[in-house]
């Protein structure tokens, strides 16, 4: 029987690659620049399309590929996709939810604690040897007993407030509508409201045209001098240089993010500031997870071509 025949956006896991290459026809790119040619030689013969999240497929880039019937993204994010396109042209979209709601809520919350209790620079004092000269470590912040607000009340920012309960956090939310939430969180739909009333403020939303940019530089200067901002969604829904400006001048007294505007190249005024902890975009990034993930996008692609639709439809 004749394999069909994929393109594949992005590097995956061994794990993932040797499987996916057994049961299909895989034209695999690992840059952008790169795909021009591959669709040149093989555009009309490709029915399936598996992408990282990061990657997305463009409308130039759905539209040269006619007869182009599923993309299965691998992530949960997928703002990068043009759905708009895939809409007009019937084709199917999936991505990777679930499987990655816990190990994300973990990094989220370990990120509010480090960021906290200064460990990186703490651990720092140790090894330089500050800590035998100089004495003990400037002091930090404490996170129990502080106020978390959570914007999105998504699959991953219900998992991210359910631990920060655990912390006897006051825990209050921002939504499209009200959830099925414990009765000692409160319902804060406005950003700037939800930011003002904030210790912490917790970035869980879904990126789409109508989030870019939800935390502006109003919402940042809510937050404070004596706020901190934790970004585990898109770089896209944070005003970036209203983010560094505030951080730079004190107007936001924190920040740990995960996601970036252009990573993995970063704007280099971030890596001046000793107020902001960087992570390279790897929330989700444990081999348990990452399996799981791999596993979910060829099963989408497996049913799908057998007859039988998506596992986890985005349409």
């Amino acid at each position: 029987m004749t394999k069909t025949k994929l393109l594949q956006i992005g590097l995956l896991p061994d794990w993932d690659q040797e499987p996916l290459e057994r049961e299909y026809i895989v034209q695999r790119v690992s840059k952008l620049d790169e795909i021009a040619s591959v669709v040149a030689a093989h555009g009309p013969s490709i029915r399936g399309m598996a992408t990282r999240a990061e990657f997305g497929a463009s409308a130039e880039l759905i539209n040269s590929l006619p007869n182009l019937e599923v993309i299965s993204v691998y992530g949960v994010g997928y703002d990068a996709v043009n759905l708009d396109v895939c809409r007009e042209r019937g084709i199917h979209v999936s991505n990777t939810p679930g499987v990655l709601t816990e190990e994300v809520a973990d990094f989220a919350v370990a990120m509010m604690l480090v960021q906290a209790r200064s460990m990186v620079g703490a651990e720092a004092w140790v090894r330089n040897g500050n800590w035998a000269d100089s004495g003990a470590y400037p002091l930090s912040r404490r996170a129990y007993g502080k106020r978390a607000g959570v914007l999105g009340l998504g699959h991953i920012g219900r998992a991210v407030a359910d631990r920060l309960a655990a912390f006897k956090m006051d825990i209050a939310y921002s939504s499209r509508a009200k959830k099925d939430t414990p009765g000692d969180w409160a319902f804060i739909p406005d950003a700037v409201e939800l930011a003002e009333w904030a210790d912490f403020l917790f970035l869980t939303i879904s990126a789409n045209s109508e989030t870019r940019h939800i935390v502006d530089k109003t919402v940042i200067e809510a937050l404070g001098a004596n706020g901190t901002l934790i970004n585990v969604a898109r770089a896209s829904v944070i005003d970036e240089e209203a983010l560094l400006d505030a951080l730079e001048d004190g107007r936001l007294g924190n920040a740990a993010l995960d996601v970036f505007e252009g990573e993995p190249t970063l704007n280099p005024r971030f890596v001046e500031l000793e107020n902001v902890l960087l992570q390279p975009h790897h929330g989700s990034a444990t081999t348990e997870t990452r399996m799981a993930m791999g596993q979910l996008v060829r099963d989408n692609l497996e049913s799908h071509f057998a007859g039988h639709g998506l596992l986890t439809p985005v349409l």
